[in-house]
């Protein structure tokens, strides 16, 4: 049986218990404030987002910049604190727990984050920043963690004397096996991976993407992967959520979302993929015409539609639903008639 999508507080039977699930999450920010300190008006970077990533897979998150992809991951680590929802972590509702209670689960959920320079302290060096989470967890000895630390930094592809060293004094590329290694120094079983690769040069994408799928064989790890790169996406995950002004609007398999997509968002972003062959299946989508629509205004119906060659008036005064085109595949598009999910 395929694993569940969520709308609502509906959940159908699953075979496999995923390791995270996100239940109608919506994250808000205010915008606009009465007297008296109520919101009057808000951002909803996130509405109604739900998917869950099974142990041991990666699950990539797409979408053009502004559409709330890495609001969501943020949320999931609770690095955000939400305005609705539930965040499931092997069960238990993350939402409802303090920062105390969180604790252990912060060990378990690491992140990567898209700048390394701005994510590392300039004032520690290597060791220090590696071993911070050790310190932080209180499960190793001073010799330990600095044993530990050496073999991190050999897993992630530097030397042991680039300990010693700051920041500043390695390339981009360098910067971003640090945050990896101090990334999986807790042993943790999630990682959020923020655009980890957007900021690298297209040499070393490749290596840091093949380095994160290796960590993951070998240490049993779960990824969030979130990107632009369309194509660096459908290389690491398993499978893809494509998300448009904070809503999820396409969920499949990796390849049978680039095979057979179904919502004309993706269709679009696929056709926005430079390849080196004008007879390549992506040349038949079109491409996006005009400007995102602002996340302030929405008056109800599908947000795509104003980008949408095939908007009718239907979508006008509906907002789609994701429902089943595929076996384990979801679109929200009226174009596709059926029960939804």
């Amino acid at each position: 049986m395929d694993n569940p999508i969520w709308t609502g507080d509906e959940q159908t039977t699953r075979s496999n218990p995923s390791l995270i699930e996100v239940r109608g999450l919506k994250k808000y920010f205010p915008i606009e404030k009465s007297l008296l300190g109520k919101t009057t008006r808000a951002l909803k970077a996130v509405d109604d987002v739900s998917f869950h990533i099974d142990r041991g897979e990666t699950f990539g998150l797409v979408g053009e910049s502004g559409c709330g992809k890495s609001t969501t991951g943020r949320s999931v680590v609770r690095l955000y604190d939400i305005t609705s929802g539930e965040i499931r972590y092997n069960g238990v509702d993350l939402t409802a727990l303090n920062e105390k209670q969180m604790r252990p689960y912060r060990q378990k959920m690491q992140a990567i984050f898209q700048d390394p320079y701005s994510s590392l302290n300039p004032g520690m060096n290597v060791l220090q920043l590696i071993s911070e989470p050790m310190e932080i967890a209180r499960d190793y000895s001073r010799a330990d963690r600095r044993d530990r630390v050496m073999e991190l930094l050999e897993k992630v592809g530097l030397k042991r004397d680039h300990a010693n060293r700051y920041p500043h004094e390695f390339s981009g590329g360098q910067r971003q096996r640090i945050s990896i290694a101090r990334s999986i120094a807790s042993n943790p079983e999630f990682v959020l991976c923020d655009e980890p690769i957007s900021a690298l040069d297209v040499s070393v994408q490749a290596q840091v993407v093949n380095m994160l799928e290796d960590l993951q064989d070998e240490l049993g790890l779960t990824y969030l992967f979130i990107s632009h790169d369309l194509s660096m996406v459908r290389h690491i995950s398993d499978r893809i959520g494509v998300m448009y002004l904070g809503r999820l609007v396409e969920i499949a398999s990796s390849e049978e979302l680039y095979a057979h997509p179904a919502h004309p968002y993706t269709q679009a972003l696929l056709a926005a993929i430079p390849v080196p062959d004008p007879k390549s299946i992506f040349a038949a989508y079109r491409l996006l015409q005009g400007e995102l629509p602002s996340l302030l205004e929405s008056d109800g119906g599908c947000r795509f539609r104003s980008r949408c060659p095939f908007a009718s008036q239907r979508c006008a005064e509906e907002e789609p639903e994701l429902q089943l085109v595929a076996s384990g595949h979801y679109s929200a598009c009226h174009l596709h008639d059926g029960p939804g999910v």
